[in-house]
């Protein structure tokens, strides 16, 4: 197993304690992106990976619509991908040039699973702390968007960190988040 496998599954085993604490109420809530719910930010979690299996000419998995049901689906396909040393090295031309499977899903699905941790556990009043370790790579990871780190759908508009912010605050602003 890699770095990326490691941090793949630190990452989406934190995102599902996340998933299964929310109430049965609580799908349909708003999160901190006004245009999802809780229920929309999960599913967006669970079917993003599909996308890198088709990127590598694999059959993504069968993820199911509820997202309860559907994020642990996609995580277990994600995962076994990721600890397959054959499957984690496959080449495709991806967003940002040449790259491995490893590699994109640490740049985009591992930064999904921290920043849209962030916005399920806010959502659902849980911890909301990123662990030091991650900001580094979260941090350059944002900044390695450049441009494309505005384009609709990515990041929203960045927002002033107040005065005296902590390194978190001043990631989830520059992300367009309001912490």
């Amino acid at each position: 197993m890699s770095e990326i496998s490691d941090r793949y599954r630190r990452l989406s085993d934190a995102f599902a304690a996340k998933v299964a604490a929310v109430p049965a109420d609580g799908w349909d809530g708003a999160t901190p992106d006004d245009e999802w719910t809780v229920r929309d930010l999960v599913s967006h979690v669970a079917k993003t990976p599909s996308l890198f299996f088709g990127f590598i000419g694999k059959d993504a998995p069968d993820v199911p619509d509820d997202p309860a049901v559907g994020f642990p689906v996609a995580k277990a396909a994600m995962q076994a991908a990721l600890d397959d040393p054959a499957t984690a090295q496959i080449e495709f031309d991806g967003f940002f040039g040449r790259t491995t499977l490893e590699q994109a899903v640490d740049r985009f699905v591992c930064f999904d699973l921290a920043i849209h941790g962030w916005d399920l556990a806010k959502a659902i009043g849980a911890d909301t702390t990123i662990a030091e370790d991650d900001l580094a790579w979260l941090e350059a990871g944002a900044k390695q968007f450049g441009d494309a780190a505005r384009a609709p759908g990515v990041f929203g508009p960045e927002l002033p960190a107040p005065a005296g912010a902590d390194r978190q605050t001043k990631l989830l602003c520059f992300l367009g988040r309001q912490p």
